[in-house]
């Protein structure tokens, strides 16, 4: 029995709630530990270079649904996500390790096709899957995967140290992933009442792709090394927009101004939101799963970013006690709030 005799339920913590509770007491023991919890990856010096390392879970029902999820995009995903947290460090991954739980309804050629698009993501980004382990489920699939990365430590790039009147820029565009998913889950719907019907998903591919085959912007980390731009804080955008900038101002102990025209929506999305009866502009603030890279840069380097294709310079760090706001298309001023998805709180 638990010590503990009362019975909180997760979803009142949500996920950062609960992260922030079970870790509040953690004290570093070893002088080779530089960072543990609280940003996209730990940091650990080893032997004059940083090593960042970073552990995600991708839980059936939780955050995928195998009936619409191909399986090799699933493999590819699993390495993809994870290599999102080492570019939000600004810092280059090179290993994988790969945890990988399976109920009996998995055939060894369905797991082969899952690791075939592990192997085809680390092939595409010059990383090693090198080990990890295999164990059976009781239910469902579970992916857990552990990246290594390395950078020099005057490049890492934390969440904590944005500035005053810095530029805040976001790569790609948002809510693409979010949308993409309601597209499957229209069609999952439509399916579960008539498994005769077929999907209908001509015309987006764009949206689906972003859902079911994140890319992350290690090139971005890339274009900017080639500028000279060091950012001053960065994160990816695995949350939504507004959760991830609030995570950069509160451990900035900063507030910020973003503009709700410079928030970069793809057409596609624009579109697909619209017909779904869904502000685009909240999309992708609370959308997710996007894996762009959300950062600021002091406003010097602005002319070096301003002709970069791909970024978008969104608006701009505040002292704290302007808060946290977003101008909108009529000039109104409004608190930015955390909507984005949360593990706790899904209902499977």
């Amino acid at each position: 029995m638990l010590e503990n005799a009362n019975k909180t339920p997760l979803s009142e913590y949500g996920e950062f709630g609960l992260i922030e509770l079970l870790t509040k007491n953690i004290k570093l023991k070893n002088q080779s530990t530089i960072l543990g919890v609280g940003d996209d990856a730990a940091i650990l010096n080893v032997q004059n270079r940083y090593q960042l390392v970073s552990k995600d879970l991708l839980m059936e029902g939780i955050h995928f649904d195998i009936r619409y999820y191909p399986l090799k995009h699933l493999g590819y995903k699993a390495i993809a996500v994870n290599l999102s947290d080492i570019a939000a460090m600004n810092a280059k991954p090179e290993q994988v390790l790969v945890g990988i739980a399976a109920s009996s309804r998995y055939t060894v050629e369905a797991i082969e096709e899952i690791y075939a698009g592990m192997y085809l993501c680390c092939e595409h980004y010059g990383v090693d899957l090198v080990g990890g382990d295999t164990t059976s489920s009781v239910s469902g699939l579970c992916i857990s995967v552990t990246v290594l990365g390395y950078a020099q430590p005057e490049t890492i790039v934390r969440r904590s140290t944005a500035q005053t009147n810095d530029l805040v820029c976001v790569s790609g565009d948002l809510g693409g992933a979010y949308m993409g998913l309601m597209i499957l889950e229209r069609e999952k719907e439509v399916f579960l009442k008539d498994p005769k019907a077929q999907p209908d998903l001509d015309g987006f591919d764009y949206i689906l792709q972003r859902q079911l085959k994140p890319e992350p912007r290690l090139d971005i980390v890339n274009k900017l090394k080639e500028k000279n731009i060091l950012p001053t804080a960065m994160i990816d955008i695995s949350d939504g927009l507004a959760s991830e900038i609030l995570h950069i101002c509160k451990q900035s102990k900063k507030g910020c101004c973003l503009y709700e025209d410079k928030i970069p929506i793809d057409v596609q999305t624009y579109n697909t939101a619209m017909d779904f009866k869904l502000i685009p502009t909240t999309i992708a603030l609370s959308g997710g799963e996007d894996y762009e890279l959300l950062f600021t840069i002091k406003q010097a380097d602005y002319d070096k970013i301003k002709d970069i294709n791909g970024i978008t310079i969104i608006g701009h760090i505040t002292d704290a006690n302007e808060g946290c706001m977003l101008i909108t298309n009529d000039k109104k001023s409004i608190p930015i709030k955390a909507q984005g998805w949360d593990a706790y709180l899904k209902k499977t």
